[in-house]
């Protein structure tokens, strides 16, 4: 077992010393002089080639042509995996926008609308009208049917009440 990584070992120090410099070269040209994806592919294929080690025989050819092979075949592996997923984006300039916080947001919303569940029909009916809709007293009792001291009465006792369910909801004003 020894002997097999000892000749494994040789194995690799020979291909680094006489191919690494040519394949580094071959593979710049592959992807467009990117040093670093260049660099990462040459040892890849090195790694691949360690990984083999048994099935390659220095004496019988030359190994260049297969160290070739392997590094383009990962090239063009590189190059349709980044194909089959989205390109990433840079989050930096949406971390400049400044955006509300829209859970909160959700969460207040979510909040209100069960404290305006907890209002009778006739209370909900005028804060809907008044502050959801936008309507003056006279407008909202014309549209309810009731008088407009029934409505400032029922806003009255509806903004109470949605100020206790707020306030058992934890929400401070």
């Amino acid at each position: 077992m020894r002997e097999d990584l000892a000749v494994a070992d040789e194995l690799m120090r020979a291909l680094y010393a006489e191919h690494a410099g040519p394949l580094l070269a071959h593979v710049l040209r592959l992807v467009a002089g990117d040093r670093q994806r260049a660099e990462d592919v040459v040892q890849e294929t090195l790694i691949r080639a360690w990984k083999n080690a048994e099935n390659l025989d220095p004496a019988a050819r030359s190994l260049r042509p297969w160290l070739v092979t392997v590094a383009r075949r990962i090239v063009i592996d590189h190059h349709r995996s980044r194909q089959a997923r989205p390109q990433e984006v840079d989050p930096a300039p949406l971390e400049a926008v400044a955006a509300e916080d829209e859970i909160d947001k959700a969460l207040r919303l979510m909040t209100l609308a069960d404290a305006l569940d907890d209002l009778t029909p006739a209370h909900r009916a005028v804060l809907v009208e008044t502050y959801f809709e936008g309507r003056t007293v006279s407008e909202a009792a014309e549209r309810l049917g009731v008088p407009s001291g029934t409505v400032r009465s029922r806003v009255f006792y509806a903004l109470r009440s949605m100020k206790l369910a707020l306030e058992e909801r934890g929400v401070t004003s």
